[in-house]
């Protein structure tokens, strides 16, 4: 049983580059002949010609009574490295370990721990690898980690392997970071459905078991609410004392592969997110900000093509790629056995893996509206709720995500019912759902956003309380037919639903059917979040940023937006970028989560709730008011290089 490949590569190099050092312990003098066959043997493992190298410790160690001890444990890692440990074994019963010192006793103690494993001897492994007071060096501390957790797995203790695991987690990058994280997920399995259930239960907001127990019990096909991202700092912003172009956090790389399908059923969502990727490109230029330049691939929507796109980006040189689209290209590119570059991809991968290493993800997930009007409605005293979604993909995962952050946060689904598309009347639907009827009421209880009674206007009257609602999740063709229903049917809550049921413009003589309800979206949308170019400016020239696509014309302005950052926000939990689709911020799994505004319809007008998002501290990167609106981006293949200045 072998230790994580790429971090076994990376220690041998370090230990061997150690002893070609002769960096082996001195309590003793040696000889230049001694020396010199130190060094020699040490070059040879690092050849690779490990067998050769034991042999040569072995020799030494026969020579020098005072670094016998050292030389045999070299020797038996050497044989570890050629794969041969049942040839270590018989050495390593020989050495003393108070004869060693540094970092010897432990390297000597993890080579045990590894024989014992490898002997089913489970209980001198988990003794060798949680002894107490022992000071391990940082550098072997992932093979102490790895030898615990399978120690621990062959104990029976899957809880504690994956908790071992997850603390491995953070020390480890590449390949070997991707094999631990799904070790974590396969021992979480084991541990089973109700005994997780437990463990959440029990466990504080802010362990960071918490979200991997979640993302365990999502796999086992168990909904699980999500924990709203805390916003704590946005990024950009300006440093004390700094020229007014250096912000915290910004960072770019020198070139940048953005991989997108150029046609087929994708093409409208990739040039909209194309467009929108080099409109705030663009007006970074305009800040006087550093930029890279850009080459467009296409991966022709396939995943093969998205795995070629990729290592094409990496031969000619992108030091990040953005891309790709698809959750199929996604999973294709994410299942290489290495990536050299790192990865923002646009979407989340179709087989539920986890990004590794350097990746991350970005998405316009349905269920992060689910889970944010349930917040929503929680926040307004509403904890009663009843949901109608349609048939759609996207509406039914964001009403299972309602329902459970609903009831995560102590609400009560008192009904659903999906509807089938189509249909002119829900009366026999809205009647079997037994909602409650009043009159229409003329004052419900105030929101945060109402705007303040003016003095010499008249008192208003008692607000109405109301401890229910509607939540619906649907396109607003379906909307516009069924909210009527709801009101000839007396039925007056308040209703909530997320963005799909907002086409992306105003159309006030077909939404008036839609007054009073509240959506979550982005908040480019309305203009409310400041330092970003104007929505009419852009959508006057670009009919990518017109209507519904205008969504993917925001995602693809964030995708850029992200690209200074995302190293700076992984490496800071409670960072933030004030986006285009919504406050961005990112996960321990290097997701990037969005948290959106809210809006409501009002005379057959779309507006948002509470005005803008301005952060005092947030960094204004908007063009000057005299500026001429965006140009339009490149639409093929090649390199985009930015303006000289």
């Amino acid at each position: 049983m072998r230790f994580m490949r790429l971090s076994r590569v990376a220690a041998t190099a370090l230990l061997f580059s150690l002893l070609l050092a002769a960096c082996v312990p001195a309590n003793a003098p040696r000889s230049p002949a001694e020396l010199a066959a130190a060094q020699s043997a040490g070059a040879l493992a690092a050849q690779g010609q490990f067998d050769q190298a034991a042999q040569a410790w072995l020799a030494l160690a026969g020579q020098s009574r005072a670094h016998a001890d050292s030389y045999r444990l070299y020797a038996a890692e050497a044989w570890r490295e050629e794969g041969q440990l049942a040839l270590a074994a018989p050495v390593l019963a020989t050495i003393k370990r108070q004869n060693l010192s540094g970092d010897e006793p432990v390297r000597l103690d993890l080579l045990r721990a590894e024989l014992a494993l490898d002997q089913h001897d489970a209980a001198t492994a988990l003794r060798l690898t949680t002894q107490p007071n022992v000071m391990v060096p940082a550098a072997l501390q992932p093979r102490l980690l790895e030898w615990r957790a399978r120690a621990m797995a062959a104990s029976g203790d899957n809880w504690g392997a994956a908790r071992t695991r997850v603390q491995l987690d953070e020390q480890l990058s590449g390949f070997d970071h991707g094999q631990n994280r799904q070790q974590i997920l396969a021992l979480l399995n084991q541990v089973g459905v109700d005994a997780l259930k437990q463990r959440a239960a029990g466990l504080q907001r802010g362990d960071r078991m918490l979200p991997w127990v979640n993302e365990a019990l999502t796999r086992l096909g168990v909904t699980v609410a999500q924990a709203a991202p805390e916003l704590q700092q946005p990024v950009g912003t300006l440093l004390p004392g700094a020229d007014a172009n250096v912000r915290e956090g910004y960072k770019v790389p020198t070139q940048v592969a953005l991989l997108l399908p150029s046609d087929g059923n994708f093409a409208a969502a990739s040039t909209a997110i194309r467009e929108g990727f080099f409109a705030a490109y663009l007006d970074a230029g305009r800040n006087h900000a550093p930029r890279p330049s850009i080459r467009l691939y296409d991966t022709a929507g396939t995943a093969d093509g998205a795995v070629k796109a990729y290592q094409q980006a990496v031969r000619d040189g992108a030091r990040l790629v953005v891309g790709p689209l698809t959750r199929a290209e996604v999973a294709a590119v994410f299942s290489q056995p290495q990536l050299p570059v790192p990865l923002l991809a646009l979407n989340h991968p179709d087989d539920k893996q986890l990004p590794a290493g350097d990746t991350s993800e970005f998405g316009l997930l349905p269920e992060t509206e689910g889970a944010q009007a349930a917040d929503h409605m929680i926040e307004r005293g509403i904890r009663k709720a009843y949901a109608f979604v349609s048939t759609d993909d996207f509406a039914q995962r964001a009403g299972s995500a309602f329902k459970a952050e609903l009831t995560a946060r102590g609400g009560e689904l008192l009904g659903t019912v999906t509807l089938p598309p189509g249909v002119n009347s829900y009366a026999d639907v809205i009647a079997g759902m037994k909602l409650p009827t009043s009159p229409a009421p003329t004052n419900l209880a105030p929101t945060i956003d109402a705007p303040a009674t003016s003095a010499s206007s008249t008192a208003p009257e008692s607000p109405v309380v109301v401890d229910s609602g509607i939540f619906i999740s649907m396109r607003p063709q379906q909307a516009r037919v069924l909210l009527p229903q709801l009101h000839i049917a007396q039925v007056n809550l308040p209703v909530f639903g997320t963005s799909h049921v907002y086409e992306g413009s105003d159309d006030p003589a077909a939404n008036r059917d839609l007054d009073g309800l509240e959506f979550c979206d982005a908040p480019w949308l309305f203009d409310a979040q400041p330092g970003l170019p104007s929505r009419d400016d852009i959508a006057a020239r670009l009919p990518a940023a017109r209507g519904g696509a205008a969504r993917l014309f925001a995602f693809g302005m964030d995708a850029w937006n992200l690209v200074p950052y995302i190293e700076w926000m992984r490496a800071h939990p409670g960072s933030y970028l004030p986006g285009a689709s919504g406050q961005l911020a990112a996960d321990q799994f290097g997701r990037v989560r969005r948290v959106l505004i809210w809006a409501r319809f009002q005379d057959g007008l779309a507006r948002p709730l509470g005005g803008s998002l301005q952060m005092d501290d947030m960094p204004s990167t908007a063009p000057p008011a005299n500026a001429e609106p965006m140009p339009a981006s490149p639409s093929s293949g090649g390199t985009f290089q930015p303006e000289t200045r």
